[in-house]
């Protein structure tokens, strides 16, 4: 079963209608999965993949056109401009926000995507840890000055916990974790969302096995640089991709490989292949996000009468 304890009544989400979120790693199709089941529940989207929060970045993230959404409304979708950064906070207040709209108009929230912390500020209880733009900058450049090992090496002595769940390469996400430990003197892994739903919910999830997978990511990756990837970063560039405070955008897969090639620092072959490499390492850490969570129903991305099979996991939850 993966519906909630009684929900918290004076919480903004709580109410009658339950929240469906479909989860899993990139490339085995929860988007399509979100869309169906909306249109089957009476329902609307909410994205949670943080690259598809930006306006213009539409190739790269396989986000679905506007014909493509078959007039079921779409939440959280180009509300940045690629000069901003994306937070886990702003998210996680708006898209909520964009919940309660939905169960007030008693439709059922569709959530899909697969940047795993943003499903669950959603629907978890999350404490969202203060920020020191100050105090960031001091780790950053350690960052530059002292490389990521040195930095993850003192995350591993603080807090050994988020140590654990942070790729040892990701400057960002242990630049984040110090600047936490500093601000509030306790571990950042205690403010690491408990797996305890606001409200009744349903998590979705498509599993698809390496060798199924990898050849998908593969292909869909030389589709984008086919379908026009060099020409959308070109433009996005133009506006400010690199020229703003905001990282996200800049070094999200594919974005930052194709910024390499019209930079000249890698031919297309080799930003290509380097995309591909970066999407298989991303969907290992999402297979190893979502793994321990034992609230997922898990279905195969290509099983016969998948949404009939979503369909039966949403009233059974």
């Amino acid at each position: 079963m993966c519906s909630a304890p009684s929900p918290d009544r004076d919480h903004p989400l709580a109410g009658p209608v339950p929240i469906v979120a479909v989860v899993g790693q990139t490339a085995t199709g929860k988007s399509d999965l979100g869309l169906a089941l909306a249109e089957r529940l009476g329902g609307e989207v909410v994205n949670a993949d943080a690259s598809q929060l930006y306006r213009g970045m539409d190739i790269g993230t396989a986000k679905l056109s506007v014909a493509e959404r078959r007039g079921i409304p779409h939440h959280q979708l180009d509300v940045l401009e690629v000069t901003q950064e994306a937070t886990v906070a702003r998210f996680q207040e708006e898209g909520r926000r964009d919940i309660a709209g939905i169960r007030e108009r008693g439709n059922v929230p569709v959530v899909a995507g697969g940047t795993g912390l943003y499903v669950r500020a959603l629907l978890d209880r999350l404490e969202i840890p203060p920020t020191d733009p100050a105090v960031r900058a001091v780790f950053e450049q350690r960052l530059e000055a002292e490389g990521v090992e040195r930095l993850y090496g003192e995350l591993q002595r603080l807090d050994p916990r988020a140590a654990e769940g942070i790729e040892p390469r990701n400057g960002r996400r242990i630049v984040r974790a110090l600047e936490v430990i500093e601000l509030t003197g306790r571990p950042f892994s205690s403010t690491m969302p408990t797996r305890e739903f606001l409200v009744p919910s349903v998590l979705i999830g498509l599993r698809a096995d390496d060798e199924v997978l990898h050849p998908r990511i593969d292909a869909r990756v030389e589709r984008m640089w086919a379908a026009g990837l060099l020409e959308e970063v070109r433009a996005l560039d133009a506006v400010g991709l690199r020229a703003g405070p905001g990282r996200t955008a800049r070094r999200a897969i594919g974005y930052s490989q194709a910024l390499a090639q019209l930079d000249g620092e890698m031919t297309q072959a080799e930003a290509i292949a380097d995309t591909q490499q970066a999407t298989r390492r991303l969907a290992r850490r999402q297979r190893a996000w979502y793994r321990p969570d034992p609230r997922i129903v898990w279905l195969e991305h290509d099983a016969e009468g998948l949404v009939e099979q979503a369909l039966a996991a949403v009233a059974d939850g």
